[in-house]
């Protein structure tokens, strides 16, 4: 059930409200009824970072507009304020910042191999939904304990009303009818936010988006640690054609002492998901997936939406021009953090959103582009 945070809060920037971090509404859910919070995680990601010769060099974004001015009190979490216009844009307050069904039928041949399956000709063989594509990078097959990249942020233009655009990272185990997911990155969703702002987001289902998870705090699940960070707040400085770039770190990775998920945005420790809150995510993740996805009901139809991914420019424009994740990492049962060693390229619609794993020179780590216009003439 989405939470109407409307009662009365300590202001907390101009658009925040803060809530005491013990009586946030991630404790709601039934399964943390007598949870105990973890302020901190007992281990780190850590980093191993490449910097990419010959392709630029993007900034990183640190902290967000409105805690320039001072972060929420100690004991408390800040909240973005939700208010009544932002409910009544949804079709009930049930479905308000919640994904629709869907079904990846990958995850069943997942858990039968090891990494080296075609995950091009799996996906073709699939029905793909209908209300969301995806242009991704994807590693499969193993346990994976973690996973971060460096996510280019943008501004994509010409974003529909009802639709969304994001650029994320996705932590996914079960099976194709029946999968839990974790998300992690920026998105622009107008029916959401009532504007068409980049913002940092979350979600988590595990029950296939059917009927559990919802974006960022709008739902119990999510237990909130940090007093700098707001889930929904807006992400700037946003990067420009041929011109600054700027990038957000974002990890995501298992506690193996309390197995919460715990989600990290550069040296920012946002959080975590709690490993009673999943089954197959408890353990590990069987696939993670770097890249985008549109929502929209004219997806896959003519004429298709004009909603754009990334930066709205084809991957093949390369850095400046195009949206990037870049220091792809993940962590697995060795406990090292590396790039992975086995990825395929995958895009629902290739003529909408593309992809493009380029490397720059024989020496370069390879830097993976994705996105598109949407609505072209190869795209009609």
């Amino acid at each position: 059930m989405v939470r109407l945070f409307l009662t009365f809060a300590i202001l907390c920037g101009l658009y925040n409200e803060a809530y005491d971090i013990y009586k946030q509404h991630a404790f709601d859910h039934p399964a943390l009824r007598n949870h105990k919070i973890q302020m901190k995680p007992s281990v780190v990601f850590g980093t191993t970072k490449t910097t990419i010769p010959n392709n630029g060099t993007s900034k990183p974004i640190t902290s967000q507009i409105w805690s320039k001015s001072g972060t929420c009190p100690k004991g408390t979490v800040p909240v973005r304020r939700v208010s009544r216009e932002d409910i009544m844009r949804a079709s009930s307050p049930s479905h308000f910042g919640r994904k629709t069904p869907r079904r990846y039928d990958f995850l069943d041949n997942a858990l039968k191999h090891k990494g080296n399956f075609n995950i091009t000709a799996e996906r073709i063989r699939q029905p793909r939904p209908k209300d969301r594509s995806e242009a991704i990078l994807i590693a499969i097959g193993y346990n994976y304990l973690g996973a971060q990249s460096d996510i280019n942020v943008w501004n994509p233009p010409g974003v529909q009303f009802n639709d969304y655009s994001s650029s994320q990272i996705w932590l996914l185990a079960g099976l194709s009818d029946k999968f839990e997911t974790i998300e992690a990155g920026w998105v622009v969703n107008p029916h959401v936010f009532g504007d068409s702002r980049t913002r940092l987001f979350t979600y988590w289902t595990k029950d296939s988006y059917a009927t559990t998870g919802c974006t960022n705090l709008l739902c119990s699940g999510f237990v909130q640690t940090t007093t700098r960070f707001a889930l929904g707040a807006a992400v700037e400085p946003v990067s420009t054609p041929s011109s600054e770039q700027y990038h957000i770190t974002v990890s995501m990775y298992l506690d193996p002492n309390t197995l919460n998920w715990w989600l990290t945005c550069g040296d920012n420790v946002i959080g975590y998901w709690p490993g009673n809150l999943f089954t197959y995510l408890k353990h590990s993740a069987t696939a993670v997936q770097w890249g985008g996805e549109v929502y929209s009901t004219n997806v896959r139809k003519k004429p298709h939406t004009k909603t754009t991914m990334g930066s709205g420019r084809w991957p093949s424009y390369l850095y400046g021009e195009a949206c990037f994740h870049t220091n792809v990492r993940i962590k697995d049962y060795s406990l090292q953090i590396k790039y992975p060693p086995y990825l395929s390229e995958y895009s629902d619609e290739y003529d909408c959103y593309s992809t493009k794993l380029n490397r720059e020179t024989y020496r370069a780590e390879p830097v993976f582009f994705f996105g598109g216009p949407g609505q072209n003439r190869f795209c009609p």
